[in-house]
């Protein structure tokens, strides 16, 4: 799913909340919904910008590695359907 917001707009967002701002007018503002405003606050308060873009990274590579762990699994399957077929 793309995020058409870079972590740097998020902490950014974020901040500006933190400065004072109403949420439903900065939600408002920036198009979003409050349930995103929490879900962004849950997982970048206290975040940097630099610690966020690694954040986003790790994830990225987690997803990576979980589909070839699971592309693994279905030849695993596969070649054990194989192997225990009588010819």
């Amino acid at each position: 799913m793309a995020n058409r917001f870079t972590e740097e707009q998020i902490i950014n967002i974020l901040g500006e909340a933190q400065a004072g701002g109403k949420v439903a007018e900065l939600c408002r503002r920036h198009g979003i919904s409050s349930a995103t405003y929490y879900l962004w606050k849950s997982k970048y308060t206290n975040m940097t910008i630099p610690e966020a873009k690694r954040l986003r990274a790790l994830e990225e590579e987690n997803s990576r590695l979980k589909r070839i762990v699971a592309d693994q699994q279905h030849d695993i399957v596969a070649l054990k359907d194989v192997l225990t077929k009588k010819w």
